[in-house]
């Protein structure tokens, strides 16, 4: 059960409605405090909100016993999270998500003619913030204005969503990456009106620019982006980094020493078992798993790991690479040294729903 303690704010409380003895009824906006038992959870990856739904179990002088309630968390309001037991993975989370260095610290433009997404690489998550999309007619022999007019509006489109969504302060690094020259020409583009119009915030953070190919300008392509070797040598201190290392990495054991590679909870439990892991690799969709028993275990294997000196990489679901992870059983290994004829256990897929 999880228990949720929240002040409303008045101008954020739902309307309380009350009948007079004449039984005209009126509504009004009142500052309350309510302790909901959770049901359900709704993330809005866009929009960067929250919501929980549940029932109101404390007696309440606005809020009947039993009654149903949906209320939006958002970022400097005070609330209390109450749960029968706290496991060690979801408290290392939550002391991750209160460090105030953990933010998204990596931006990327992915772009071709016509198409760009916007998207911000956060440790835990990559959220897409704009895709721009433009016509853009194709040249004409003897003349190419509808084309270049159509490209600068589109430049001009992209760079407007860089000033609005990027947050220059917190993020590291800015990737822009196309195939052929598209991220060259934008570049050009962005600087020289830069410096026509003055912005300053533009010609300061020139430096965190980064140019990268890309095969298109989808969201899939960040994957390989983020693979670059160029690219991890420029992000080698952010997190959203470190975990494409480490899938790559797996991928090449698999591939060459497939002894030291294994995953499927059973095996990895085995080599767990064995103290064989040197790097674990879970996504953290396995620990909001409905079946408390079967979160309980994935938190065991993370325990263990840790006790017997192995790295804990939790990759989110919401990630590019963990995206990959889940593909994998979302769970995953890279041994100290060869296992060899492991028997074969139950058949964890691992990769139920939640």
């Amino acid at each position: 059960m999880k228990l949720l303690h929240r002040d409303i704010e008045k101008d954020n409380a739902g309307k309380v409605q009350t009948e007079s003895t004449t039984g005209s009824v009126g509504s009004s906006r009142v500052r309350t405090t309510l302790t909901l038992c959770v049901e359900t959870i709704d993330f809005d990856t866009q929009a960067c909100q929250l919501r929980v739904k549940g029932t109101n179990i404390e007696e309440n002088q606005y809020v009947k016993m039993g009654a149903y309630h949906t209320i939006e968390l958002e970022l400097n309001r005070k609330f209390t999270l109450a749960k029968k037991s706290w496991d060690s993975v979801v408290l290392a989370r939550i002391d991750e998500a209160c460090d105030p260095t953990q933010k998204a610290d990596v931006a990327a433009v992915v772009m071709q003619e016509g198409l760009a997404n916007l998207v911000l690489v956060t440790p835990a998550m990559t959220l897409l913030r704009a895709k721009v999309e433009l016509t853009i007619p194709r040249k004409r022999r003897g003349s190419c204005t509808q084309h270049e007019k159509a490209l600068e509006r589109f430049y001009d489109a992209v760079m407007q969503a860089i000033l609005r969504h990027v947050n220059f302060d917190v993020v590291k690094c800015i990737l822009v990456a196309s195939p052929g020259f598209v991220k060259d020409q934008f570049m050009t583009y962005l600087y020289k009106e830069a410096v026509r119009h003055d912005n300053k915030v533009l010609l300061e953070n020139r430096p965190k620019f980064m140019m990268v190919h890309s095969s298109s300008g989808h969201k899939y392509s960040l994957k390989e982006i983020l693979s670059d070797p160029t690219v991890t040598n420029r992000l080698s201190d952010t997190k959203a980094a470190g975990e494409v290392k480490a899938l790559e990495d797996f991928y090449k054991m698999l591939q060459h020493e497939p002894n030291r590679a294994f995953y499927g909870l059973a095996h990895v439990e085995q080599a767990a078992d064995a103290l064989a892991v040197d790097t674990l690799l879970v996504s953290d969709k396995l620990f909001r798993h409905q079946d408390v028993p079967t979160r309980a275990r994935y938190v065991h294997l993370v325990d263990k790991v840790r006790d017997s000196g192995g790295i804990v990489r939790i990759f989110s679901s919401l990630h590019v690479s963990g995206e990959q992870l889940t593909q994998l059983s979302g769970v995953a290994a890279i041994l100290r040294f060869p296992i060899a004829d492991i028997s074969e256990g139950e058949d964890d897929s691992s990769s139920e729903d939640d």
